[in-house]
């Protein structure tokens, strides 16, 4: 069998990892037998090189006799699983009566191959920068759902509709980048203290979210305190931010297991995202929607309700089904947005051609 170091290789619609051996396409399984995998290895190995018949036989058959049939089934066999064709190759190219080159551009990943990335600090703040910017985007997006639903309600007089809805943005962007650096910043260490074991990534979202939801409730408290003399029991906290950052953590390693594929990441995300959110008022928690809803009823004065939200589900006010819907949307969206710009960040990351990579 063909000895390789831990790695996983995209190119094109697959995926190749090297630690369970398995060939996925769209992240679903394919199929192959140990030494026609093996081969396979090897010309990923050393894409865009020539790979002599030679090393065919003595690293992937080890010197056990057999013929350049054997090889060739074994390349035609490739080219059906990755639906190539060899009149017209783009992934298998033959040089004949030498051997194989690998013409697909690749884009190699997983601990052997990102070594120096791992061993610095630069990948690390590089994905918790990424994960700070998609939570800002989904502050952005919720912001502007939240201030529109706010103006929209009768106002003081001179209170205008621009003007609530910017402090509303300000609000939820602020907040929203603030979890988004917790969690994110709590996922990039906990993978580069695991050595890129995503698994961690749970523990390290649910460690980030917990203490950024409870330094915001608490500078939150002192705020309101300092300036109105009382505050809102019951805002957005540890709680919380425990159950979304544990669910964007869960989401970021869901994503890697499925190759890392945008589309799909984002969705297993969202899904994680909205349950934690249905948990959060379940357990007597709010989020964003909730909370900014409970501060207009402490402070009845700024006549600034969510009641029109309600009514779209049939609520007099903001209730309970209003804040289940809006806790699931929030989770979602923001799991979305932050383990979205995660996997970006890593594609960029590894994006390097295996030429420039040591072998």
């Amino acid at each position: 069998m063909l000895k390789s170091a831990s790695a996983t290789y995209r190119f094109d619609r697959f995926s190749l990892d090297t630690t369970d051996r398995r060939l996925r396409r769209d992240g679903e399984p394919i199929e192959l037998s140990g030494r026609y995998f093996d081969a396979l290895v090897l010309l990923l190995q050393e894409a865009g090189t020539l790979v002599s018949k030679d090393r065919f036989m003595g690293e992937v058959w080890a010197g056990v006799p057999v013929t350049d049939e054997a090889l060739t089934q074994c390349i035609k066999s490739l080219r059906r699983a990755l639906g190539d064709d060899a009149a017209r190759p783009r992934v298998i190219e033959t040089v004949p009566k030498h051997g194989y080159r690998f013409i697909a551009a690749v884009e190699p990943s997983g601990p052997a191959v990102r070594e120096r990335r791992q061993d610095s600090w630069s990948g690390t703040l590089l994905l918790g920068a990424a994960g700070t910017i998609g939570g800002g985007l989904a502050g952005f997006i919720g912001g502007l759902i939240y201030g529109f639903a706010g103006a929209a309600q009768p106002l003081q007089p001179g209170l205008g509709a621009v003007s609530v809805l910017l402090v509303i943005l300000c609000l939820t962007i602020a907040v929203a980048l603030m979890g988004g650096a917790g969690v994110s910043f709590g996922i990039a260490l906990a993978r580069r203290w695991a050595k890129a074991d995503w698994r961690w990534c749970i523990t390290g979202g649910a460690g980030g979210g917990l203490l950024v939801g409870a330094v915001v409730k608490l500078l939150g408290i002192d705020a309101f305190n300092l300036l109105f003399g009382r505050s809102p029991a019951g805002m957005t906290g540890a709680t919380e931010g425990l159950l979304i950052g544990a669910a964007v953590g869960l989401g970021t390693w869901l994503a890697y297991r499925l190759g890392e594929r945008l589309r799909r990441g984002v969705a297993v995300a969202a899904l994680a995202g909205g349950l934690a959110g249905v948990l959060v008022p379940s357990l007597g928690g709010r989020l964003m929607g909730g909370s900014l809803d409970l501060l207009s009823r402490t402070f009845q004065d700024s006549r600034l309700h969510f009641d029109r939200l309600g009514a779209m589900v049939g609520e007099r006010d903001f209730g309970p089904l209003s804040q289940t819907i809006s806790c699931a949307l929030e989770g979602a969206l923001f799991a979305a947005c932050v383990v979205g710009a995660i996997i970006v960040a890593e594609r960029n990351m590894n994006s390097v051609s295996p030429r420039n990579e040591p072998r």
